[in-house]
Formats: C-alpha cells, structure tokens, sequence
C-alpha cells in the first residue's frame, strides 16, 4: 500500500502533535520503521517489520520497531489487531476504510471484506437496543478455499 502526499501529510501532522505532546524526538531510525510500515501492505508482526526494516538498516533492534509500532497505534494511525494466534499485528489506518476479516484457524490467511448490507444491520441491531456505537470490528473464523480442499483431499 501507498499513501497519497496529502495522507502522508495527515499522519505527518498526527504523528507530529502526538509525539510532541509526549515530549518524543523523531529520529532516523523511527522514520524509516513508519516510511517502511506504510509502505507495506497486510497485517504485519512486529517481527515482519523489522525483518523488512533491517534490510534497509541492520542496526535497528527488534525493540525499536516494537516500540515505534506501539506509537503508531496508540496515536491512532495503525490498528494492532490479535487474531487468535497470539501475535499482535499492525495494519495501517491511515487511507483505509472500515473492513472486517476472514481468518482462516490453519494456515493464517486473513481476507478483508466489506459488507455495507452487514454494516447497516448492525447499526439497525444498536438502534433497535438504544445503544451507541463508538467502534466495532467482525472477524469471522474458520477454514479458507485451499485448506477446505486440502483436508477434502487428505
């Protein structure tokens, strides 16, 4: 995934004001994890981003992306996400609309959809119960086409 110039300069102007308002510097090696992250597309580990990150600069520790992935999500620009397997991964927020996920329970794959007919039915089950929405995710588990036929083939 690419950003545009202009949501480059949203989350320039985010990240800018959150990192000020936690008395944090920029540095090199935190801009090339955030040019890279957003650079890249899917659902990423942390471990992901750095083997990425560190192909650019080996001497960026595991820790330094933890921690930049940490910020980048609590200021809002990325999404950390656990998908049962135990491992947080980050995607970007940032020139993305809502989706929901498929996660397939064997082989890991995540498939993003959208659905405006399931939108619309939740906001009619929240309505319906006098309930305010301020955020919501659906991830739906279970098996993907190609481990389907795997198992019907085993």
């Amino acid at each position: 995934m690419t950003i545009s110039a202009a949501q480059r300069q949203e989350l320039d102007k985010i990240l800018d004001r959150y990192m000020a308002e936690r008395g944090l510097k920029s540095t090199r090696q935190r801009d090339l994890i955030i040019d890279l992250f957003f650079g890249m597309h899917g659902h990423l580990s942390v471990e992901e981003v750095w083997a990425r990150v560190r192909e650019d600069d080996p001497r960026v520790s595991v820790a330094t992306v933890y921690r930049t992935m940490k910020l980048l999500a609590e200021s809002g620009l990325a999404h950390a996400q656990n998908f049962g397997d135990g491992q947080t991964r980050y995607e970007a927020a940032v020139g993305r609309e809502h989706h929901d996920h498929l996660i397939c329970t064997r082989c890991g794959t995540i498939i993003e959809f959208e659905n405006d007919q399931i939108e619309r039915m939740q906001e009619a089950v929240a309505r319906r119960h006098g309930f305010k929405v301020s955020s919501h995710k659906m991830e739906l588990y279970g098996l993907c086409k190609n481990c389907q036929k795997s198992i019907e083939s085993a």
